[in-house]
């Protein structure tokens, strides 16, 4: 723990050093007029995607299940200046679904530059119970709704040498405790997504991808379901947000937020007698 706690601290004084000499690299007008389709829109990170989107004059289409909330964002979303916003309802639990979005999307806005994958299934974060059909739905809504979705988008994105944002989550590099189905999912996304990255470049297709890895973000369901469980800060949503939105904006291939992430990921590498004390630490085993 002491060798832990000392990187932790070099890896602290690294990152200061640079962020004072550092400029940053993020031009917001680079979204202007930008074609976005956002998945997971009507609450939390996505919903404030939406919000950042439509300030920095980008024409968004926005999709979730619930048809009333997606209303209410996009009313929102117009208040704030939005250049176009649209929304369409799906549930990604659907196979047929991500075509349709997409079509749409594509249609409405003559193309697109983005498709950010934010949306995922209701999480029970509990241990695991046997139940292999929460599992299978988890997969489908998490994983290969994504698939579907990128794939579905793939050739436009091409055209406009766009960007693939695929937000994933801690719980996808480091199995965490009440997680099961869940981690897997995000595992699932990690592997798929960074191999298809490799692919685009090997075939010298002019499209990102920028995988997001986030820890605890203080949205209510999260709050809701690790309360009594784990030991950790949770980072604000509209933060998370725009953390996101720049990252794919700079096409960068990995995003950490908060940043610190990054050098948990690589302790948790360089340090695999230390994991089980780590994780102790954070997370409450004598919970149910």
């Amino acid at each position: 723990m002491k060798a832990i706690g000392t990187a932790l601290c070099a890896a602290g004084i690294v990152a200061a050093l640079l962020a004072f000499f550092w400029k940053d690299p993020f031009d917001p007008e680079s979204l202007s007029g930008a074609r976005v389709l956002l998945t997971g829109a009507s609450a939390g990170i996505g919903e404030q995607m939406a919000y950042h989107y439509c300030r920095f004059g980008a024409e968004v289409v926005v999709t979730a299940r619930r048809e009333a909330v997606l209303r209410e964002v996009a009313e929102k979303c117009k208040t704030l200046g939005a250049k176009k916003i649209l929304y369409i309802p799906a549930d990604m639990s659907s196979p047929s679904e991500p075509e349709r979005v997409v079509q749409f999307a594509v249609q409405k806005l003559g193309g697109l530059d983005y498709l950010v994958l934010n949306h995922i299934a209701a999480n029970r974060f509990q241990m695991w119970d046997g139940d292999v059909e929460y599992t299978r739905r988890l997969m489908q809504v998490n994983f290969f709704s994504y698939v579907a979705l990128a794939t579905a988008a793939l050739q436009t994105l091409e055209r406009s040498n766009g960007s693939l944002v695929v937000v994933s989550s801690l719980a996808g590099r480091i199995p965490t405790p009440f997680t099961t189905s869940y981690s897997a999912s995000k595992f699932a996304l990690d592997g798929f997504f960074t191999s298809l990255r490799h692919e685009l470049a090997m075939q010298k297709r002019n499209v990102s991808v920028t995988l997001c890895i986030l820890g605890l973000i203080d949205t209510a369901s999260a709050l809701e379901n690790t309360r009594g469980k784990v030991y950790m800060t949770a980072s604000p949503a509209p933060e998370a947000a725009l953390a996101i939105i720049r990252g794919g904006a700079m096409r960068v291939q990995e995003l950490f937020y908060p940043w610190l992430l990054q050098h948990v990921c690589q302790l948790w590498v360089l340090f695999p007698s230390n994991r089980d004390r780590v994780l102790q630490s954070y997370y409450n085993y004598s919970s149910p």
